[in-house]
């Protein structure tokens, strides 16, 4: 059995040492036309700041040593160029001497991967203007930073890498500018939950430039004019991060099933539309596991099952690919973002009835120092209350709290399953109850109608004539520093002692900081024959969103304003 694999990295050397481990025998060729065989592609940026400071750290497996291992003739700088499938005929161009050659197979796997998206405008191409995909990539721009010593950079993407790119750049000692098409940066997340990470990179120095297209490039002198409609920004360089393609023009001349967008169509098998041709990793159309429909999700770890998984059915193992739900997480500075499943827009746009909740809550024990709060958001299908997602802002913690979401996602756990998770505990790294349990708890409120919600891009459209009673139940000095217009403020200890002030034929829309004591409140309102609704999140989110959203009205998005 000859096994040809074109592409390597996280998908085909995968698949190549899976295919190894089950067959000795097996005849096994990767086709890789760059110079390197296994790299650590998240790892790009942290090379580009210095972090990763050994570029040979960024290789995982060299040909050499990965033809040791696992006896693979493995061809770097050779090129696949066609595929025949009916004559099972791979034709191959040696980049080194420009030879074309063919070789057979009996089984095939397309690991193409994806390339970066490169806009359609003037100016594009240049000595100072680079992409982020490759080690080569990395080079280039870790030699630049380091021989011209540039003041400036425009980062255009604000989606993991993008940001990622920024805070490494920053670190680097370059002032950044990230400019970004739609109103918040890393797309996964839901407005209102990236609008704490836009105050915190705004923190760190970082100029964000929202809803804004580049619409060309020119050169100003010994700098860059990055144009944006009638705005413009001056830089000393360009990083170009607005998202991938699949990179499938080999499979299309071969003839091969692909999707609008490019994707390459495989069944659960990984198998294509052509017989004994697989394809996996980044260029491939996948099941989505949450929605049930088809995905792109261009990420390292569905990459490494998918490769697995094409070997053992090529091996006769019938192996199948469960889909992807998106897991990821992204370092900024000291802050970490994580997401899985569904966010509220794809729920919307496949029309799901979903709900959710906001919970705010501490990395730790907070009598143990060091505790920070993480701003965490759920969504269940009300109905079954299946988990369909879920987002965490913070910093301590946040990834371990992710996991444990995204593996109850995959087992198909309900939302007031969370409650009761028994998680580990001790003061230095979490509670007794758990942020998770306290997703959960409030989940439960929800499901089982003890808590009624509402959400911060419903508060300004609330009415002020006196038919709703509005209750701020935080203390004076909170109110003082900054209150929603509208809510009378009465202190949650004071409230029971003042029930006689609050109309009970008038429902009460009440907050406080986090939506903990407004929830206390609605207890006692509740108990009191009162009916009444708390502002999911609290001020805290209601203000953070609030002010990324007039952020973006500016004609420059910038920390002052």
């Amino acid at each position: 059995m000859k096994t040809v694999i074109i592409g390597g990295v996280a998908g085909g050397a995968s698949a190549a040492a899976r295919l190894r481990r089950l067959d000795e025998r097996a005849e096994i060729v990767i086709l890789e036309r760059g110079s390197f065989i296994s790299y650590a592609n998240c790892g790009l940026p942290y090379y580009v700041g210095g972090t990763i400071e050994n570029r040979s750290a960024l290789t995982l497996q060299t040909p050499e040593s990965f033809t040791r291992r696992f006896n693979v003739d493995v061809r770097v700088r050779h090129e696949a160029v066609g595929i025949d499938p009916a004559g099972k005929i791979v034709t191959v161009r040696n980049l080194t001497d420009g030879r074309l050659y063919e070789e057979s197979y009996d089984s095939l796997i397309l690991s193409p991967g994806a390339e970066p998206i490169v806009p359609r405008m003037p100016g594009v191409e240049g000595e100072r203007i680079f992409t982020l995909r490759t080690i080569p990539d990395a080079l280039a721009i870790r030699a630049y930073v380091e021989a011209q010593h540039p003041r400036s950079a425009v980062v255009v993407g604000g989606g993991m890498i993008g940001t990622e790119m920024a805070e490494n750049l920053t670190a680097a000692g370059i002032a950044v500018t990230v400019v970004e098409l739609q109103d918040h940066v890393i797309a996964p997340l839901d407005f209102e939950m990236a609008a704490d990470v836009h105050q915190y990179l705004e923190s760190r120095g970082i100029r964000l430039m929202l809803g804004r297209a580049v619409t060309a490039v020119e050169p100003q002198g010994e700098a860059l004019r990055v144009k944006l409609g009638r705005e413009t920004v001056d830089t000393d360089m360009l990083v170009l991060s607005v998202g991938v393609r699949p990179e499938s023009d080999l499979a299309q001349r071969a003839g091969l099933q692909l999707t609008d967008r490019g994707a390459i169509v495989t069944d659960s098998h990984m198998r294509t539309s052509a017989p004994d041709i697989y394809a996996v990793g980044d260029a491939v159309q996948v099941h989505d596991f949450v929605a049930g429909d088809s995905a792109y999700v261009p990420l390292a770890g569905p990459a490494n099952k998918q490769g697995r998984i094409a070997a053992d059915n090529i091996c006769g193992i019938s192996s199948e690919y469960a889909g992807a739900q998106g897991s990821a997480v992204v370092k900024l500075f000291d802050m970490t973002v994580a997401v899985t499943g569904l966010n509220e827009r794809a729920a919307q746009a496949k029309g799901i009835d979903y709900d959710k909740t906001y919970t705010y809550s501490a990395s730790h024990a907070g009598y143990y120092p060091g505790a920070t709060n993480m701003s965490i958001k759920i969504l269940w299908e009300r109905d079954s209350l299946r988990l369909l997602g879920a987002q965490i802002v913070g910093f301590e913690g946040v990834d371990k709290r992710m996991d444990v979401l995204a593996t109850a996602i995959r087992l198909g756990a309900k939302v007031t399953d969370l409650k009761e998770l028994e998680l580990v505990y001790a003061p230095p790294f979490g509670s007794a109850k758990d942020p998770v349990n306290m997703a959960g708890y409030v989940a439960e409120n929800v499901v089982t109608g003890k808590l009624k919600q509402f959400f911060w891009d419903q508060v300004d459209d609330l009415p002020r004539d006196g038919s709703v009673t509005l209750l701020d139940v935080r203390m004076p000095g909170e109110v003082a520093a900054g209150h929603i217009e509208g809510f009378r403020p009465i202190p949650l200890d004071e409230l029971r002692g003042r029930l006689d002030e609050l109309p009970k034929d008038k429902p009460i829309y009440v907050h406080c900081h986090s939506g903990l004591r407004s929830y206390l409140a609605c207890c006692i309102l509740r108990g009191n024959g009162f009916d009444c609704y708390n502002l999911a999140g609290g001020w805290r989110l209601y203000a953070s969103a609030v002010r990324a959203k007039k952020a973006t009205d500016f004609p420059c998005y910038t920390r002052d304003e």
